[in-house]
């Protein structure tokens, strides 16, 4: 009697907490106030069913490797100069090797102990050029690069992540893909083209001195003096596109976004929108000491190799602060604003496949995957009750049950329902039952076999257990090896597979062993059972 009252009340508080959590998905329920007292959202649906947009993006890992061979390679100028070892700025040779040229040969010792202490270069080659200046070639190991690899992606991922967010998306699946890939999902976003630029743009800002004094035009034919290079400056048009004009920058940056904190839309006086930065506190006393040394000089602000504005450096700027003004819309403010606030990417991204999928052909897929779950489930109920009597009007009870417990875990665990997911829920409403037909038969047998209505529920349960688990387990392992493998619709069909898996077993077994128990608890022991 306490077994049973225990067993009782763990199964109503399972049963309450999935409603609860299923609830908030209920047309009538969602945004009413009643949903403020519930917990979770609803289930969020996938781009198969909302509609929006799916992209695949390769991540262009050779610039990512030559970028933080650039880095490492100014890391390593820098530890020299502190030990008074002096080497020409390193060049990048390929994805795993730089070049370095030391300038007095009588420093070899001193330079190599630096490359051992301060990076993760070896030493490939030394070669005495030019009488007293030593030539190295360094290269990183294969482990290192599949290192810097792994947190490219990582970082590019968490980059468009933010972005995303930031975009005001509600439930993006944005994943790694083998290859070098990231998959992203967008449901219910109709702007392919605004989400591809915010989402591909490299926004790598820079701020880097205007040479005014180079000669422009000798310039665009390739004649430039060392350290200068040319870039172009936009001007924004009556019509809205924006023209370029040449112009010559300082090639080392001053600065760099990776300073920067804060971006926001700002007004001027002219009610023009202009992006306002904001930067920690090594970036303000970096640009505080820049605009002081460089007063009555322009200064280019760069964005993913592009001048958007050339200022001149009227007088010095403190306060850690700065501001990017290119004859924007309020709609391109805030998009810029957006990728500077979220990061820049480790490295520049291609759009490898675009597809979208219009709002009207999910609800068609919504309805369709509805009105077979129903005409599925009143046909299997029918059978069940047909069949089985009274133990069927169990088996229907728990497997309505079984499909709330479904919808709630979808939604408490924050998985998406996908066309192929409402296939997993149907097939699990055919293969739910089978625990209440295994079971159901064994009792069928002890009752043949003499033994009274609760014996036999007894060895039933008793019995067919087992067989159950293992039978179930072996799917488990399958959805499971489906979600581990496959891409976003199999995994949503793996993920309704193995929760329905997981229900129906406790429903079956657990719930439906109550109910038994209720019903023969104040009948004679020598009571029919219809089964």
């Amino acid at each position: 009697m306490q077994s049973l009252r225990l067993r009782a009340i763990l199964a109503l508080a399972v049963v309450l907490a999935g409603l609860a959590f299923m609830l908030p998905s209920l047309p009538g329920v969602k945004g009413s106030s009643l949903s403020d007292f519930l917990p979770g959202k609803g289930i969020s649906l996938g781009l198969d069913l909302k509609g929006g947009i799916h992209l695949t993006l390769g991540v262009d890992m050779k610039t990512a490797m030559d970028n933080t061979l650039a880095r490492l390679g100014d890391d390593l100028k820098s530890a020299a100069r502190e030990q008074e070892v002096f080497i020409l700025r390193p060049t990048v040779l390929n994805e795993t090797q730089i070049e370095v040229t030391l300038l007095k040969a009588e420093q070899k010792d001193g330079l190599e102990k630096v490359i051992k202490d301060y990076t993760p270069f070896t030493v490939e080659e030394s070669t005495p050029v030019d009488g007293d200046k030593v030539r190295y070639v360094l290269s990183v190991s294969p482990q290192y690069r599949s290192e810097i690899e792994k947190l490219t992606m990582e970082q590019a991922i968490k980059t468009i992540r933010n972005r995303i967010d930031q975009f005001g998306v509600a439930e993006p699946d944005i994943r790694r893909q083998q290859g070098n890939r990231i998959q992203v999902q967008l449901p219910g976003l109709q702007d392919p083209e605004r989400a591809i630029k915010i989402i591909g743009q490299t926004a790598h800002l820079e701020f880097k001195m205007v040479d005014d004094t180079a000669d422009v035009k000798k310039a665009v034919e390739g004649v430039m003096a060392p350290g200068r290079e040319l870039s172009v400056l936009l001007h924004r048009q009556a019509d809205g596109n924006y023209a370029e004009s040449p112009i010559v920058l300082k090639k080392d940056a001053v600065l760099t976004g990776e300073y920067v904190t804060d971006a926001q839309v700002r007004l001027d006086q002219w009610n023009t929108p202009y992006v306002s930065l904001t930067f920690n506190t090594r970036g303000a006393k970096v640009f505080t000491d820049l605009t002081t040394e460089n007063v009555n000089k322009r200064m280019a602000i760069v964005l993913d190799g592009k001048v958007y504005s050339a200022p001149v450096i009227r007088e010095r700027i403190a306060g850690g602060s700065a501001s990017i003004t290119g004859n924007f819309t309020r709609e391109e403010a805030r998009d810029l604003a957006v990728v500077l606030r979220a990061g820049s990417l480790p490295a520049p991204v291609t759009i490898l496949e675009q597809r979208s999928v219009g709002p009207s052909l999910g609800q068609e897929s919504i309805d369709n995957g509805i009105l077979s779950a129903v005409v599925g489930m009143a046909a299997v109920l029918a059978f069940m009750v047909i069949y089985y009597g009274f133990g069927g009007i169990v088996a229907d009870i728990v497997l309505c049950l079984n499909i709330m417990l479904i919808m709630g875990g979808l939604a408490a665990f924050g998985a998406t329902l996908t066309l192929p997911g409402i296939a997993g829920i149907i097939l699990t409403i055919g293969m739910a039952v089978d625990a209440n037909v295994i079971i159901y038969e064994r009792i069928r047998e002890e009752l043949r076999r003499g033994l009274s209505a609760t014996q036999a529920v007894a060895e039933g349960y008793g019995r067919a257990t087992l067989t159950i688990l293992d039978a179930n387990v072996t799917t488990v392992i399958a959805a499971i090896i489906l979600y581990q493998f496959g891409t976003g619709p199999i995994r949503g069909f793996a993920v309704t597979l193995t929760l329905g898996i997981i229900t129906s077993m406790f429903t079956a077994i657990f719930v439906s062993r109550i109910l038994f128990d209720l019903y023969l608890k104040k009948r004679a022991d020598n009571a029919k059972l219809s089964i």
